[in-house]
C-alpha cells in the first residue's frame, strides 16, 4: 500500500524565495507526525502543497500514491491557521461544522442522516454542542479552533492538516485537541500537525519533524528533541536574524 504522504525531494518556490528545498518525508496510515521550525521556515507552505493548494517547483508529493489534486472531494481536510479565517462571514458554529460535508455531497443535495451525525459526532467530539447556534465571530479563540477543527473532522477525510492548531488557546481546548487527535490516529487516520509548543510532543505526536526548508531531523519525538536540531536552528535565528539549515544532523528514522 502507498504511503498517506510521500515528498520526494520537493522544493517549492516563491519568485526568488525558495520555501522548501528537497524534502524528503514520509507519512504512514495511522501516524501523528509534528512538524517543528522557526517563522519563515516553510510549514504552512508544507501543508498547503500536501493539500494541493500550492503547486510544486521541483520534486514530487504524493497522496496515497497520487497527486494531491487528483484525489476525490474530501479525501484531505485541511485547517490552516485561524488568523487566515474572515470572522465577519454570517456563520454560526452548526454551520461552519456543516461546511465539513459539502465536498461529500452531490450539487444541491440535502444533508443526509448520515451528514447529520457526522455534524453532530464533529461538534461532540470538539466539545461545542451548547455553541452550536453562536456566531463565530463571538467565540474566543480556543473556541473559534475547535469550530475549525470539528469542521475537518465532519468530513471524515482520509488525511488530515492541522496547522497550529494549538497557538493562542487556553489548555482546555489544547488538550481537547490532542485527545481529539490521538483519537484519529487510533483510529487509523494519519494527521500532519505543525507547531511551535514542543512541551508535549511526545503525547501528540508518533513521529516528529525539524524543518527550516529542509528536514534536518527527524524520528521519534524524544530523539529529535534530544538531537538539539530546533533549538540549534531557534539560536541562529534569534543571534543573526535568519535559520541556518545545515547545522543539525539529521536522526536516523
Amino acid at each position: 500500500m502507498s504511503a498517506a504522504v510521500r515528498a520526494s525531494r520537493l522544493s517549492v518556490r516563491y519568485e526568488r524565495v525558495t520555501a522548501l528545498d528537497r524534502i524528503d518525508l514520509t507519512l504512514e496510515d495511522g501516524m501523528a507526525l509534528g512538524i517543528v521550525g522557526p517563522n519563515g521556515s516553510g510549514k504552512s507552505t508544507l501543508l498547503k502543497t500536501i493539500a494541493g493548494l500550492v503547486k510544486p517547483s521541483g520534486g514530487s508529493i504524493e497522496v496515497f500514491g497520487v497527486a494531491p489534486k487528483t484525489l476525490p472531494p474530501g479525501t484531505i481536510a485541511y485547517v490552516p491557521q485561524i488568523e487566515a479565517v474572515d470572522w465577519s462571514f454570517p456563520a454560526n458554529v452548526y454551520d461552519v461544522v456543516a461546511m465539513g460535508r459539502f465536498p461529500r455531497m452531490p450539487p444541491l443535495g440535502r444533508f443526509s442522516k448520515h451528514d447529520r451525525t457526522a455534524i453532530a459526532d464533529a461538534l461532540d467530539a470538539l466539545r461545542i454542542g451548547d455553541l452550536r447556534y453562536r456566531h463565530i465571530s463571538q467565540l474566543s479563540g480556543g473556541q473559534q479552533q475547535r469550530a475549525f477543527v470539528a469542521r475537518a473532522i465532519a468530513q471524515e477525510p482520509k488525511l488530515l492538516l492541522l496547522d497550529e492548531p494549538t497557538t493562542g488557546v487556553d489548555s482546555a481546548t489544547e488538550e481537547a485537541l490532542r485527545e481529539v487527535v490521538r483519537n484519529l490516529v487510533e483510529g487509523g487516520l494519519p494527521v500532519l500537525m505543525t507547531t511551535h509548543d514542543l512541551d508535549r510532543a511526545a503525547d501528540w505526536f508518533d513521529r516528529l519533524a525539524v524543518v527550516d526548508r529542509r528536514v534536518l531531523a527527524e524520528g521519534d519525538p524524544e530523539t529529535v528533541l534530544a538531537s538539539g536540531a530546533y533549538a540549534d536552528i531557534r539560536e541562529h535565528t534569534h543571534v543573526h536574524g535568519h535559520a541556518r539549515s545545515d547545522t543539525a544532523a539529521p536522526v536516523p528514522k
